[in-house]
């Protein structure tokens, strides 16, 4: 597969005023990293504000490096369609491009994006990542049954939209991320196996993610944490 020429950072938020700094940091610090390993790779990050009414575009202002984008969607899937428009329009060569998707109440660690690129490098048309809840936002009995059924480090079959990258041309040939409120990750990633597209999942650079249980999106990240709560 050819060297990757540009990579995008994308990240819907939704009043994200409380974590998005932590995120907004964590990204640009994996920026920077892969900027020292690959100083040729064209990158840049698209926020997308989806109705927000607290301080996220005012925190947003202070990362003069991200690209900020307003939508009146109320929608996660179209956020991130939004997003990854935004960053196509400037991908001249979509198969030499990469989307890295995360989300803004997450943490990527700083070699997060590096791992992304060398998954594109090696001719992965989607990566699938894993993520990891904070500790610190979980009940003891709860963080143990999440580690029950995720063993950090070892093999994964879940999609998460906080840990998600496609080859831009592999995006738009499947059609992109649906405007649907929950599981666009999932439809996304179904789509791209049916396309026959070389799919690849990884634990390493695990993305530590909120574990808050009242989320933005219905049926989420937060409802799977509620439902561990509940079982057995």
């Amino acid at each position: 597969m050819s060297t990757l020429r540009r990579a995008a950072v994308v990240i819907p938020a939704h009043n994200e005023e409380a974590l998005l700094a932590r995120c907004l940091t964590s990204v640009c610090a994996a920026v920077d990293l892969v900027h020292r390993i690959r100083p040729d790779l064209r990158t840049q990050v698209v926020l997308v504000l989806d109705r927000c009414t607290d301080g996220s575009a005012a925190i947003a202002r202070t990362f003069p490096a991200v690209h900020t984008l307003g939508l009146d969607a109320g929608c996660v899937g179209r956020a991130r369609a939004a997003g990854v428009d935004a960053a196509l329009a400037s991908m001249p060569r979509p198969e030499r491009s990469w989307v890295a998707c995360t989300d803004a109440d997450s943490q990527v660690p700083a070699s997060w994006l590096v791992h992304h690129v060398g998954a594109a490098e090696r001719g992965i048309d989607l990566l699938i990542g894993a993520v990891h809840p904070d500790p610190d936002d979980l009940q003891p009995e709860t963080l143990g049954k999440w580690r029950a059924r995720h063993r950090l480090g070892g093999p994964h079959d879940h999609v998460f939209g906080a840990n998600l990258g496609v080859r831009a041309s592999t995006y738009a040939e499947i059609g992109g991320f649906p405007g649907i409120s929950v599981g666009e990750d999932v439809a996304l990633v179904a789509a791209a196996r049916e396309h026959h597209a070389r799919v690849a999942h990884t634990a390493r650079a695990s993305v530590l993610t909120s574990g808050r249980h009242a989320g933005r999106a219905p049926d989420g990240f937060a409802a799977y944490l509620r439902e561990l709560d509940r079982s057995g």
